[in-house]
């Protein structure tokens, strides 16, 4: 097989989960490896916090800027949408030119295009600011989760390293809120993006010394029309899913989805097209010459066009199971955020701070829990370690659906944590399943699709569970005789179609009326909540069968 400058090629998902791999070079002092890991994990907090911190800095920059509702929502899509679009082109570059160069390249941009949008003078600046994080967002998670790939062959080592990285990704989505509320509050919004600069100064500093490189040694010439078939794949699915989950069910959205799928059936044929032109090219003659004449063997490699994405990865049952595991254990967190904040700030009365300090335990429990399976899956198979997280997160959601959400928050932080120690667990394997099931020279595109898988997966949660949720509010919301009276018909329409409408109207009320009608929002809203638990509870619980029983097989850690 082929070899990448660091680690032999993987030999199967199987037989890599359970024995160890050997490298091509001397061996790095232990030391190294944990010091480069240290140095990976400042890019991975940087777009943790910068996923979530920017939300709290929105109210600031409406009025700084004086931007709209819709250059609003764009300043929050365009990073997500840029992003979700090149993960799967920037992995496959990686592969190509080197994923420290990659990272490097991405961290450079990041920060540099973070001081400029800081200062940014206008609505427009700023969303073109955030496309442009977005651009090199999408060579950061890929490159530092193909590096530990890379850097530790080794699985056991390997599995501690990536329990560690998702670690730091949780670790920095529960301080993104906090740390961004402090950041506007004691600053200005531009602070929550200027901070990427200190943040990724020591990787700049100090990674190219420790943080060693690698690469596809033989990876082909890059296919122009796949990376634009891969942007016409995931722009338009995005962007329909976030504008189903923010009005609902419309023309432009679902267009925009089923525009998106006809392109991935394009780029799939396409993928599977340069893959049996590059079988075919290499007959049994050419690979004898091939391993006769290494260089004629790498010559011939470069000058073929190779797919962007190596589709036959799910061909293996264990990478594809791996990869439904990890966007369902996102899809059910994300689903779960959704609810939860809505009900502590607009129910409960918290403050977004507030509510984000609540959620701090159980964001712990998912760092703990991703620690804690790393030894446990010496005595237990991986694939009921990822089927028991699985079914932890349907053991929340039972909470919630049959749960009493009436007497405070309590039960439903409760649930919160008991679904966080799942996705801890099933996130943490799960992602070092894919790692293991794909060739070592192809990690840059195994680690490309976990994180659109990650993209997906919290997306979905959002769209779909946020969906029946409002559709179950907007159905079951009872206001009280008199209010249509009180207030402007627009106002009370409002109260008719969200939670947050409803807050507003009770604001505008007399005491008395104003408890009506928060009684009854509260109600309409719990409903929602019950549907939306129960319809969760059922797909965690089929995916950890699907687990359980596609995964059985791959054995115990040695």
């Amino acid at each position: 097989m082929s070899n990448t400058s660091i680690t032999r090629s993987s030999t199967g998902a199987v037989g890599n989960y359970a024995a160890g791999q050997t490298s091509n070079q001397a061996p790095r002092a232990p030391w190294r490896d944990w010091l480069a890991l240290a140095l990976l994990m400042f890019p991975v907090l940087l777009v943790a916090v910068d996923n979530t911190a920017l939300t709290f800095a929105l109210p600031a920059i409406a009025s700084s800027l004086d931007a709209t509702g819709v250059e609003l929502l764009w300043i929050v899509y365009a990073y997500p949408l840029v992003l979700a679009g090149l993960l799967v082109a920037m992995g496959s570059l990686g592969d190509r030119i080197g994923r420290r160069r990659l990272l490097f390249i991405g961290s450079t941009g990041f920060a540099a295009v973070s001081a400029v949008t800081a200062f940014a003078p206008s609505a427009e600046w700023l969303i073109a600011g955030r496309a442009g994080l977005g651009f090199f967002g999408a060579m950061l998670m890929p490159s530092t989760l193909s590096l530990i790939r890379n850097i530790f062959p080794e699985p056991n080592r390997r599995r501690l390293a990536v329990a560690i990285w998702a670690a730091g990704f949780s670790g920095g989505a529960a301080l993104g809120p906090i740390f961004g509320g402090w950041l506007v509050e004691h600053f200005w919004w531009g602070a929550v993006l200027l901070v990427a600069v200190p943040i990724i100064l020591p990787l700049l500093v100090l990674g190219p010394a420790l943080i060693p490189e690698s690469r596809d040694p033989n990876p082909g010439r890059v296919d122009v029309p796949s990376i634009v078939l891969s942007l016409l794949v995931m722009v338009p699915v995005v962007y329909g899913i976030k504008i189903l989950a923010t009005h609902g069910p419309a023309v432009e959205p679902l267009a925009a989805i089923g525009f998106g799928l006809l392109m991935g059936y394009v780029f799939i044929r396409r993928q599977r097209h340069l893959l049996a032109g590059g079988t075919a090219q290499a007959s049994p003659e050419q690979n004898g010459e091939a391993q006769n004449s290494p260089a004629q063997g790498a010559a011939m490699s470069r000058n073929r066009t190779s797919p962007l994405l190596d589709i036959s990865l799910f061909g293996n049952r264990v990478f594809s199971t791996a990869i439904i595991a990890n966007v369902l254990a996102l899809f059910s967190f994300n689903g779960f955020i959704l609810f939860l904040a809505q009900h502590l700030q607009l129910l409960e009365g918290q403050s977004p701070s507030e509510s984000g300090v609540a959620m701090v335990p159980a964001l712990i429990a998912t760092v703990a829990a991703g620690l804690l399976v790393v030894p446990l899956v010496k005595k237990v198979r991986p694939g009921f370690v990822v089927a028991g997280g699985l079914l932890l997160s349907a053991a929340g959601y039972f909470l919630v659906a049959f749960g009493d959400h009436g007497n405070g928050p309590a039960l439903l932080l409760a649930a919160l944590l008991v679904l966080c120690l799942g996705v801890g667990a099933a996130e943490t394997i799960s992602n070092d399943l894919i790692l293991g099931a794909a060739p070592a020279e192809k990690s840059g595109a195994a680690a490309a699709i976990s994180e659109t898988g990650y993209e997906i997966g919290s997306l979905l949660g959002t769209a779909i569970l946020g969906s029946i949720l409002t559709a179950s509010y907007q159905g079951n919301l009872r206001l009280p005789a008199g209010v249509t009276e009180a207030v402007p018909a627009e106002t009370s329409a409002q109260a008719g179609e969200t939670l947050a409408g409803a807050v507003e109207l009770a604001q505008a009320l007399p005491g008395p009326l104003a408890d009506a009608v928060m009684t009854a929002a509260r109600a309409a809203f719990d409903s929602g909540v019950h549907i939306t638990a129960a319809i969760a509870l059922v797909l965690m619980a089929g995916a950890s069968v699907l687990a359980a029983v596609v995964l059985r097989k791959v054995p115990t850690a040695r």
